[in-house]
């Protein structure tokens, strides 16, 4: 059984966790316009259900900040009863690809992309809790919300925005204490600290409306099944599996390099997120992946084995049945403070400093990826820095140069590299360079890794052109 030597280990990390993971849960559901109680349900599946299979040991799954503008989309797009069909089938698309051993594959994934679209979520989470942090009702699209962030100043409850604040620099110091004084997470000290502050002064803020979880528990009825008919729902179902899977997987690599006990085995840790989202939509609750921050604050407090996420899963469940009055007293403000402090870690400045010095290439597949994604939406922006990375590596292998050579009275020209379409303007300009002095000219492609058919086609033609009379002989 997991945990049978180390139960002292795994009971205290798993309610540090428990403790990380609350607010996070609270706070993703109601950005993603689901009630508060779903994202408890889906850290509970993701301790309970989860947490039992073998892939990752210690890696910590619920619903996550990554995935809260998709959602929201879904939501807004489908309506919050067809979120279990959609969850439901990204699932059955999880364990199929665990199935089939798909999961090595997301690592040969651009590491610019990913941290394009981690930043492109951070920027439309940061631009959405802004206007959440004043109490305001935020436009559509990420780009209206951008452009009315200025005005918000004229319309904002004051005192949602001082319990907002107040939040995010908590978060902020609390990071800076001692190690020895961090025993609670800092997220859950600033929720509470809000809280209580709202609660003596009895302040007029919006607060969670909890509906109890009996109620947030809503299996999708089979009339729902049939919205899986339509191009944009399947697109939706891709981009759940797709980035729910990726994240998870560049999640377990950050995990494995934390300790020293067993590595993730991909394949089997893409089943598991397969089957806990299956039962989250089974269940009507927001879609699963694993959490760095969760993940991280697991290993760092001494987990040993899976049991600790397992139990981290029981705590969740105990209290949103014994104490669901809380939830509540906490004013939706904190929330978007702790939502704001998520949004801003998934920007990778460091990231794009260090690309912009070594790889700008790189960089500019990143800050496109991420431009795209607040210029139309998560799906289409993430296809957009793909595409961009994917030309990117056909450029760069496509290398081609020439180097001239005598010998004797006749100019040998080596093609070096990799020709293909792509660099065969460059490559005749070159040729054509050549001066044409009546002395013989040969052609020598063995230096040559790749050499397309439409390469191979030009510069024949253009030895033929340069020696008419010995033809393509010159072409070796």
């Amino acid at each position: 059984m997991p945990g049978a030597g180390t139960f002292r280990e795994d009971f205290g990390a798993s309610v540090v966790v428990a403790l990380v993971a609350l607010p996070l849960c609270v706070g993703v559901a109601v950005a993603s316009g689901m009630p508060a109680e779903s994202g408890i349900v889906t850290g509970v599946v993701g301790g309970l259900v989860t947490g039992w299979f073998r892939g990752s040991s210690l890696q910590v799954s619920g619903p996550a900040a990554g995935l809260t503008v998709l959602v929201y989309e879904a939501v807004q797009a489908y309506g919050a009863p067809a979120l279990g069909v959609l969850v439901l089938a990204a699932g059955v698309v999880q364990l199929g690809m665990g199935a089939l051993r798909l999961g090595r594959w997301f690592r040969a994934i651009s590491v610019a992309v990913v941290h394009g679209m981690l930043a492109g979520i951070g920027l439309v989470l940061i631009a959405g809790q802004l206007y959440a942090l004043g109490g305001v009702e935020a436009p559509g699209l990420t780009l209206a919300k951008l452009a009315g962030v200025p005005a918000l100043g004229g319309k904002a409850d004051w005192a949602a925005v001082a319990l907002g604040a107040g939040t995010l620099a908590v978060m902020v110091a609390w990071r800076r204490l001692p190690a020895r004084l961090r025993l609670v997470p800092g997220a859950l000290v600033a929720v509470a600290a809000a809280t209580a502050v709202a609660s003596l002064l009895r302040l007029p803020v919006a607060r969670v409306r909890v509906t109890g979880m009996l109620d947030a528990v809503s299996p999708p009825g089979w009339g729902e099944f049939g919205m899986l008919a339509s191009v944009g729902a399947v697109g939706t179902v891709a981009a759940f599996a797709l980035i729910a899977s990726a994240e998870t997987l560049f999640s377990a690599a950050a995990v494995d390099r934390m300790h020293d006990g067993p590595r993730t085995d991909y394949d089997r840790e893409l089943v598991a997120q397969g089957f806990g989202n299956a039962v989250c939509g089974l269940l009507g609750a927001l879609p699963m992946t694993a959490v760095i921050v969760r993940s991280a604050a697991n290993v760092e407090a001494g987990a040993r084995t899976r049991a600790a996420r397992v139990l981290h899963g029981a705590w969740l469940l105990l209290f949103a049945v014994a104490l669901p009055w809380l939830l509540e007293l906490v004013p939706l403000a904190a929330l978007a403070g702790v939502l704001l402090h998520a949004g801003w870690k998934l920007l990778p400045a460091r990231a794009v400093a260090a690309l912009w010095r070594t790889h700008r290439g790189e960089a500019v597949v990143l800050v496109a990826t991420a431009c795209a994604i607040v210029a139309t939406n998560l799906f289409e922006g993430v296809l957009v820095g793909l595409g961009l990375a994917v030309a990117k590596a056909a450029w760069e292998t496509s290398h081609v140069h020439i180097e001239e050579v005598w010998e004797g009275e006749e100019l040998c020209l080596r093609v070096l590299g990799n020709a293909s379409f792509l660099r065969l303007p460059k490559l005749l300009d070159e040729l054509n360079a050549v001066p044409d002095d009546g002395r013989g000219v040969r052609l020598d492609l063995s230096g040559l890794r790749h050499l397309d058919h439409a390469c191979l086609t030009a510069l024949t033609g253009w030895q033929d052109r340069r020696t008419p009379l010995s033809g393509p002989r010159g072409v070796i």
